[in-house]
Parts: structure tokens; C-alpha cells; sequence
């Protein structure tokens, strides 16, 4: 006899049926119910019901308008950088030297406007009050000196001319900063149109002889007329500058520099 067989003499179907039917009837478990009003708020719905098409249908037309957009977004090709025949000719200069911000801020005075800028267009414009006499035979003298350079001027009624070591400015100083160095004396008494400049120069470099001979135009330039000294030497032109290498040391390779030391 099979299981089967077995089964139904213990439980006849008829008792089986019966025993389904009134478990269906029986009510849910607390936790259970609880279990499924979860589930139901969770559903799109809100309490288990199935959505309308209509509440579904802006989902659905919004996908094909951003299909659209994608379609309608053109790709721009970037154009190449070319590359400049000078390297970093393209860039901007962007260089600030340490703590000058904050000079110019400590500078600024109760209207807004830096000192150092006011002394800069003040130092640019030229002394109005220079009583010089340019008559004919008016010659002024006077040496400068620059590190070891010397430079010996005379100034004299003219065109504005330099000869320096029987050449003129533009040959004897080729380099432009170092041709404003020397008319800057000049052009700050407002001359540099009347006055010729001679000068016999010996010892020192092309920049040091650049500056001896600014300081021979400017001591000549007080010797014509004291009431300059103060404007001139205001504006750095008469002092003289004294900085020079420094000589070497025994034992030193330089003035400063020693032998590479060894422990063995």
C-alpha cells in the first residue's frame, strides 16, 4: 500500500476539503497586516491601488523631449593653440614683487592716492625754477664717479649733443636704459634741448660709467645753479654711489667663498 493510500484512510477527502475551505475564512495575523500596509504605501499609488495612465503619462513624455535635447546638442571642436615663435610670448605678466601690495596699501594717503605713485609723476615732472646762464662762452665742470669708473663733464650752451670720449651717446652707450640714465639729469631741469654735454671717461664697466656720468652732469649742473642741490639730490642724482665688489679673502676662494671641506 502507497503512502497516498495510507493518507486517505487517515483523512478521508471529504474532511480535507472542509479543513481548506475554513482556512481561507480565518483573518490575517496582526503582523502580517501590518506587513502588507507597508507593502501597499510603498507601491507608486500610495494605498495599493494601480495608477492611472494619466498620472503615468508625464513620465512617459518626458523621456522622449530629452531624447530631443540630447539630439539637438552640437559637439564644438576647440579650435588648436598655436604655438607662438617665441615661447611664453602669448602670456600675460602676472609677476608681484614680494610686500609691494602691502607698501602701497600702508602708503595711500586720506584721499586714496598712493605716495609712491605721487612721487613718481612728481619726480617725472621738470624743475620749472632753473636759473642757468647759457650765455656763449658759459662752460661748467665738474667730475662723477661710480664705482671705479670716472667720468669728467662739461657742460656748455648747444643742442642737446653728447660726446663722450670724442663719440656720441648712441655709439659710446648702445644699450637704451642705460641712454635714459644719462639724459635723465638734463631732462629733469627741463635743458636737455640747450645744453651740450663733453665728457672724457676712464675705468669701470659700460653701466658704471652710465652712472658717473649722470652724477658728473648733475654736479655740473649745481655748479651753475646752487639752488638745484636740493631738487637734484632729492632725486638721488648727487649722491654718490659707493657700493663696489668686495675684495678677497685669504684662505678664501672669493671674498666670501671657501675650499670644499673635507673630513678625510
Amino acid at each position: 500500500m502507497t503512502d497516498e493510500e495510507k493518507q486517505g484512510e487517515v483523512n478521508p477527502p471529504e474532511e480535507i476539503a472542509a479543513e481548506d475551505a475554513a482556512g481561507a475564512q480565518e483573518t490575517p495575523a496582526e503582523p502580517q497586516q501590518e506587513r502588507e500596509r507597508a507593502v501597499a504605501d510603498a507601491q507608486p499609488g500610495g494605498t495599493g491601488e494601480p495608477v492611472a495612465e494619466s498620472e503615468q503619462q508625464p513620465a512617459d513624455a518626458a523621456a522622449p523631449v530629452a531624447a530631443d535635447e540630447e539630439a539637438e546638442v552640437e559637439f564644438v571642436e576647440e579650435t588648436p593653440r598655436v604655438k607662438p615663435e617665441i615661447p611664453g610670448m602669448d602670456l600675460e605678466v602676472d609677476i608681484v614683487r614680494e610686500g609691494e601690495d602691502a607698501l602701497h596699501a600702508e602708503d595711500e594717503d586720506e584721499y586714496g592716492e598712493a605716495e609712491g605713485e605721487a612721487a613718481e609723476e612728481d619726480f617725472a615732472q621738470p624743475i620749472a625754477d632753473a636759473a642757468i646762464d647759457l650765455a656763449a662762452g658759459a662752460r661748467y665742470a665738474a667730475t662723477g664717479k661710480r664705482k671705479t669708473a670716472v667720468a669728467r663733464v662739461i657742460l656748455k650752451p648747444g643742442s642737446g649733443d653728447y660726446t663722450i670720449n670724442g663719440r656720441a651717446l648712441d655709439l659710446y652707450f648702445p644699450r637704451p636704459a642705460l641712454q635714459r640714465t644719462i639724459r635723465t639729469a638734463l631732462e629733469t631741469v627741463g635743458l636737455e634741448a640747450k645744453i651740450d654735454v663733453i665728457a672724457t671717461m676712464h675705468g669701470g664697466g659700460v653701466s658704471a660709467q652710465a652712472g658717473a656720468l649722470r652724477h658728473g652732469i648733475s654736479r655740473a649742473l649745481v655748479d651753475a645753479d646752487p639752488n638745484l642741490r636740493s631738487e637734484l639730490k632729492r632725486r638721488g642724482f648727487l649722491t654718490r654711489d659707493a657700493r663696489v665688489k668686495e675684495r678677497k679673502k685669504a684662505g678664501l676662494k672669493k671674498a666670501r667663498k671657501r675650499p670644499q671641506f673635507s673630513k678625510r
